[in-house]
């Protein structure tokens, strides 16, 4: 005798070798004894052969109109076997009961399973939902199917190209036209991003970069609301100074400016003057909740996103000419030895006389102008000679604490584009890269001027018992990484005993929040924890540095990945065939005279610190990749540089991998699978 029987939702069938009142023992034809509850078995049959059953009966399904079967089955409960004699004939066989068995299980559409081989026909309107929802799917598969054959033709859909990034980054892996990309890949054997690009759906490589950030980080676009700029509505005393600032030309927000006062008299007061957006508008008011949106200014060649509208910075930047609202530090000190003798932080108008720009001073204002080694033919000298030699003096005790001095072995790049007036940039503009080495003159006495107030900011703060957002660095060994916090700590980095941002407010939000905590400050003393607009242990101030850490390494991804654009570009506007570099670590290499960090064949195995010349093979503006060949070999290694790492090495070859892609080629179900899809790049 044999037996049919329902096992995990599968039917089985097999010769029975032992039968109990609760369950039996069956055989299947592969030879495995399986031990199954009488419940379970829903037909006991001597012939045909279980195998022939099953095959017979699969057949018979397929021939069952179910629509007609759904007019013939009873209203009440009722079984397969039910079902057969009314639909076949009175004397419907086994085959053509098990073949209604089999139909009437998977359309549960038409048919409620009710267990034990019973069945209930469901309601008229569930069940034309369900078809409804059926022809759907159909329709859905067809779509995903032409898709899918156009993108393998090389056509991009209407469809798929407007959800490019969205597919690309953060998917929705049930939509039809992610099914359809992950099928064309699949079908073309093809990357993802290589099958989109051959389809027409990336119109340039630098819209692909600029419109993926856009979708990340600003999917409501990036204008503004309508704002004006709050008066400030106290009336601040006039400050008896002539403040300048140290900016390159291309800056609007000018955040910071100095002055000096009784020089030749022994004792100096200098001024640390800071931009007071703060004064004008207070936390949760319309100007706040734009600027706590954005959290930072993002800056990238040839244009740039403010973090408050041009109207708002306008009205409180350091413009030359204008008497500014500023928070300001005067720091009392020996002329000669630069002994702070005092500290007093005052709310005022600060007169701006200039604004100096380093850009087109660096070459006029140098080390031997401020030192009186060569003639100073220029305004400010007397001011800007102190402050250098206080900048050098910072410097120094700087480095005592930090056990060793800064390097400035690398220049900074600027990047001038070509026709951009203003406009976003194309991507097809000329670009024109120049070098300017870190740590000149104007550089210093700016770096140490704002390094002074955060410090010193930071320190008032603390002794106040008003809380901030301080930046701090347990160490400089390997791996130990600045982190943001509400309590003061040292800063081995910077060699300082406390760090602040809090001189930036026209571009950072932290800076604009510590700059409301120190008005409190300035006007409290004391008691300023009790008006402070962020109290200790303020869930706030934790909510802003986790915003701002995620958005500010965001901001510096792309800012890094779209200068990489462009020097890349570079190489092909210019012809460079070969680069000079240095080798970092296992084959990465840093160019010398562009800001390129790449990969190189043939240098593996070459000791950190070899010069090398690279020839460029070809680059990729889509994935940002170098690719480039040993051509030669420069120099021996220093036997200094041989075992020094640079800080960042372990970082950049980090950041040197693949382009992750929220695409999944390999699952079988596209929905249901997370893992990323690469395609070969090189980042920066």
């Amino acid at each position: 005798m044999y037996a049919l029987f329902e096992e995990a939702g599968k039917f089985l069938a097999g010769r029975v070798m032992t039968e109990a009142d609760t369950s039996m023992q069956i055989e299947l034809d592969s030879g495995k004894r399986v031990k199954v509850k009488a419940a379970n078995v829903l037909l006991k049959f001597d012939k045909p052969q279980p195998a022939d059953l099953i095959a017979s009966a699969q057949t018979i399904a397929k021939e069952i109109d179910l629509d007609l079967a759904w007019e013939f089955a009873p209203e009440d409960e009722f079984s397969f076997g039910d079902l057969a004699r009314e639909y076949f004939e009175a004397s419907a066989g086994i085959e053509k009961q098990a073949g209604a068995l089999f139909r009437l299980f998977e359309a549960p559409h038409y048919f409620r399973r009710l267990g034990k081989g019973n069945f209930r026909k469901a309601p008229e309107e569930i069940v034309k939902a369900a078809l409804l929802g059926i022809e759907r799917k159909k329709q859905i598969a067809a779509q995903i199917d032409t898709w899918a054959g156009d993108l393998v033709r090389g056509e991009c859909p209407p469809a798929v190209r407007e959800q490019l990034y969205k597919l690309l980054f953060k998917p929705d892996k049930n939509a039809p036209e992610y099914k359809a990309v992950v099928e064309a890949a699949k079908l073309s054997q093809k990357p993802p991003l290589e099958l989109l690009k051959a389809a027409g759906a990336i119109d340039s490589p630098y819209q692909f970069h600029w419109r993926r950030f856009l979708f990340e980080n600003f999917p409501k676009g990036t204008g503004f609301p309508p704002l004006q700029a709050p008066a400030i509505k106290e009336t601040l005393p006039l400050a008896t100074v002539r403040a300048f600032s140290i900016d390159d030309s291309q800056t609007t927000e000018i955040d910071d400016a100095l002055s000096v006062q009784g020089l030749g008299s022994g004792s100096v007061v200098f001024g640390i003057h800071i931009a007071a957006p703060g004064l004008a508008f207070a936390p949760d008011t319309p100007v706040d909740q734009v600027a706590r949106a954005r959290l930072s200014t993002v800056y990238m060649p040839g244009h740039k996103l403010t973090m408050l509208p041009d109207e708002v910075v306008q009205a409180y930047t350091l413009i030359a000419g204008r008497e500014c609202p500023a928070v300001s530090l005067y720091l009392t000190m020996d002329e000669a030895s630069f002994a702070i003798t005092a500290t007093e932080t005052k709310l005022e108008r600060v007169p701006i006389a200039a604004n100096l720009r380093h850009d087109q001073l660096d070459t006029v204002i140098t080390e031997a102008t401020l030192l009186g080694e060569a003639p100073a033919d220029y305004e400010f000298a007397p001011e800007l000679a102190f402050a250098f030699r206080l900048a050098r003096h910072l410097k120094a005790q700087r480095e005592v604490v930090r056990g060793k001095p800064e390097n400035f072995n690398r220049p900074d790049y600027n990047f001038r584009l070509e026709g951009v007036e203003g406009g976003e940039p194309q991507g097809t503009e000329r670009v024109l890269i120049t070098t300017r080495q870190r740590g000149s003159a104007l550089d210093l006495i700016v770096a140490e001027a704002m390094i002074l107030a955060n410090s010193t900011w930071g320190g008032w703060l603390a002794e106040c018992g008003v809380p901030g957002i301080y930046r701090s660095q347990a160490s400089m060994a390997p791996g130990v990484k600045v982190r943001m916090s509400t309590k003061p700590a040292p800063h081995a980095g910077m060699g300082v005993a406390q760090y602040t941002w809090a001189t930036s407010p026209l571009r950072r939000y932290v800076d604009l929040v510590n700059q409301w905590q120190i008005i409190a400050c300035a006007r409290h003393g004391r008691t300023a924890a009790l008006a402070a607009p962020f109290k200790p242990k303020d869930v706030q101030l934790f909510a802003i540095i986790s915003g701002f850490d995620s958005a500010y390494a965001e901001y510096n991804g792309f800012q890094q990945s779209i200068e990489r654009y462009w020097a890349l570009r570079s190489l092909t506007q210019d012809g460079i065939a070969e680069l000079d570099a240095v080798v970092m670590k296992d084959g990465l290499v840093r160019a010398d005279t562009l800001p390129l960090v790449f990969r190189v064949g043939g240098a593996e195995s070459l000791p950190r610190g070899a010069h090398v010349r690279a020839r460029v093979v070809g680059t990729d503006l889509l994935t940002l990749d170098l690719h480039a060949t040993l051509a030669a070999r420069l120099d021996d290694v220093p036997a200094d540089a041989a075992t020094a790492a640079e800080p960042d090495a372990d970082e950049l070859a980090e950041g040197a991998g693949p382009l992750t892609l929220a695409i999944d080629v390999q699952g079988d179900d596209a929905a249901d699978s997370a893992a990323a899809q690469t395609a070969d790049t090189t980042t920066p």
